[in-house]
């Protein structure tokens, strides 16, 4: 990190004390409540940026507890003959044991270790980890804000997203088990308690868990999307944002817009199972016996579940793609490129997003006219993410590039980006998504573009920001090292896949060995299976480098070791509730002038120079 060291001093101090906008806030505020007592500053804190510690914390250990139930279920489906008796002291009765000594996994916990596995990464992981850490943190800090327009909401949307675990994790315990009908919850299997042991209890959390959920990212995307808006600092325009707030409003309002529609879905779906209502039942029979409910559709849910589902995928990548633009143009010393392009193709991608969300149901039944509607739209959403693949490449052509742990996840996410963005291309078509619909190629497009890609935004962010987060550098050696096992075993993973798919292979089957027309794909999936285990490990060892890190990483010792632009790098090492001392700084241009008048870079609270040409 030594290499970049830079000399700003105490040029930015003078700066803001000399332009900077006085609220008033030292005057009345300076070692308050926010900083009084173990419990009042650690569990119950009201300041952003512990806030986003505590939502990435929270993040890891869910991602933890998500992955290792992949591992689980993954060998099952590469070694579907081995013994399992070894996790019956973890797994219990869901371990079944024959005469001869042999475990196996139940089939019921199978599917159940598949939906938390899906439920726990794509909400509880990227969705509240990546947007609620790195929204906490960055959006007070990039706009010149003292906090979040509203602190007490902020806290509450981590307690809520909390409590929402810990209703998730208790249903593991249930005698019934968790549920086991797939993350997306579909009817009549999720609707009916009686359909199978895990339609019981174990759907009832899941149903309280996604209310808390929903209410945690209401509350934080309306704190977010008014922050911006209204707690910008002087001098930051809208156009004088960096591209990660631009990122992180847009994906606010995603949120704020579907996820409502998610929680009518579950509630109608509440009442289904416990008032005999019948939204989404019709005609059932279930052990030979009719039901009473007619007059549903199951299609309803479908609707109402990807109509947030769908945005749900841009609310994950979203912030990725801000912090990597972000980072690429920090750590390649320019400029970013077609910054205004990069603006409105998130609103192109967060516009589109709501317009698209029955390519999910093409094989359902919907109308195939209706179907040519959706087509033609996921096919025009793939044109603003081609520009920002454009741009992110232009951004890196010919420029310093500093290949840090950084960079590299930047890079290797535009890289996941681009191999998974293609691949949904295919399943966009209708006409082709009709064989390759439920096999394993949908696993292989969704896991490489909203699974790791968006995983790999997260790195890039954590180690760009952990020494503003911490104080501290994480260690550089291992990044690498968990970079490139990741890269290169995230495709020994995911790419095969594919080729299953194309041949046929179903997901979400407990074993694949009994069918003659897929037991030849036994290899690969052991191939599969071993990629998946080496890659759990080698996350271990970057939570093992993150959690050493906090307390013994190398120490920082300047404000700005990278040196960025961006207004976070001119608080104080040790960070203080309000972000600054005295006065707020006062913005005088764009976040990226990089390489600009024969200087390395120029800070946003930098006055133009007479006679400096405005480039933004």
């Amino acid at each position: 990190m030594s290499n970049y060291k830079v000399v700003v001093g105490d040029e930015i101090e003078e700066l803001i004390e000399k332009n900077g906008y006085d609220d008033h806030f030292h005057d009345h505020h300076e070692g308050d409540k926010y900083q009084s007592g173990f419990i009042g500053k650690y569990i119950f804190s009201l300041d952003h940026k512990m806030i986003s510690r505590q939502f990435l914390i929270t993040g890891i250990i869910w991602a933890v507890i998500g992955a290792a139930m992949s591992v689980i279920f993954r060998l099952q489906l590469g070694f579907p003959e081995a013994d399992m008796s070894w996790l019956k002291p973890l797994l219990g009765q869901w371990i079944v044991v024959n005469d001869a000594g042999i475990g196996t996994l139940s089939q019921e916990f199978y599917y159940a270790l598949v939906t938390m596995h899906g439920t726990i990464l794509v909400f509880f992981v990227l969705t509240a980890g990546l947007s609620g850490t790195f929204s906490n943190f960055l959006i007070p800090l990039q706009v010149g804000a003292r906090d979040m327009a509203s602190p007490l909401l902020n806290m509450m949307s981590y307690w809520f997203f909390f409590l929402a675990g810990i209703v998730l994790l208790a249903s593991l315990f249930l005698s019934t088990g968790p549920f086991s009908g797939g993350w997306t919850a579909y009817p009549p299997l999720s609707a009916l308690p009686q359909a199978s042991s895990g339609s019981k209890g174990g759907m009832t959390l899941w149903i309280v868990s996604m209310s808390l959920f929903i209410v945690s990212q209401l509350l934080g995307g309306i704190n977010y999307i008014t922050t911006v808006l209204n707690l910008r600092t002087k001098g930051m325009s809208m156009w004088n944002m960096p591209l990660t707030m631009w990122a992180f409003l847009v994906t606010a309002i995603l949120g704020v817009l579907s996820f409502p529609v998610l929680f009518s879905g579950v509630l109608l779906l509440l009442f289904d199972r416990s008032m005999g209502t019948s939204f989404y039942l019709s005609e059932i029979f279930v052990q030979g016996a009719a039901l009473e409910n007619v007059g549903g559709s199951p299609i309803l849910y479908q609707h109402l579940f990807w109509f947030l589902g769908h945005p749900e995928v841009y609310i994950i990548i979203l912030p990725a793609m801000g912090i990597v633009s972000e980072v690429m143009s920090v750590h390649a010393r320019k400029p970013i490129f077609g910054y205004k392009a990069m603006v409105f193709s998130m609103l192109a991608i967060a516009f589109l997003s709501f317009i698209v969300w029955a390519h999910h149901m093409f094989m359902s039944g919907v109308n195939p006219f209706i179907s040519n509607f959706f087509v033609i739209f996921t096919l025009i959403i793939a044109v603003p993410s081609a520009v920002k693949v454009f741009n992110w490449i232009a951004t890196l052509f010919g420029g310093n590039i500093r290949l840090n742990a950084p960079m590299l996840y930047s890079i290797g996410f535009v890289s996941f980006f681009i191999s998974g963005g293609l691949t949904g291309i295919f399943l966009g078509n209708s006409a082709l998504d009709i064989p390759l619909h439920d096999t394993y190629f949908v696993v292989a497009h969704f896991h490489i573009v909203m699974g790791v890609a968006a995983f790999f935004g997260m790195f890039a962010g954590v180690a760009h920001w952990f020494p503003k987060m911490f104080g501290r550098y994480l260690n550089e050696t291992i990044l690498k090292i968990h970079f490139w096992i990741t890269l290169v075993g995230a495709y020994c993973i995911f790419w095969p896949q594919h080729y299953l798919g194309i041949a046929g292979v179903p997901r979400r089957y407990y074993r694949f060995d009994n069918f003659d027309a897929f037991s030849g794909w036994g290899d690969m999936n052991k191939f599969i299976t071993i990629s998946a285990i080496l890659v759990f490990c080698v996350q271990l060892l970057w939570v093992f480098n993150f959690f050493y890190s906090i307390w013994r990483g190398k120490k920082v010792t300047e404000k700005n070791p990278y040196g960025a632009n961006t207004l976070e790098w001119t608080t104080d090492i040790e960070p203080v509730h309000g972000n600054w001392h005295g006065k707020l700084p006062k913005v005088e241009r764009w976040a990226y002038d990089y390489g600009k008048d024969g200087k390395e870079f120029i800070t946003q609270i930098t006055p133009y120079a007479e006679g400096e040409e405005v480039t933004h």
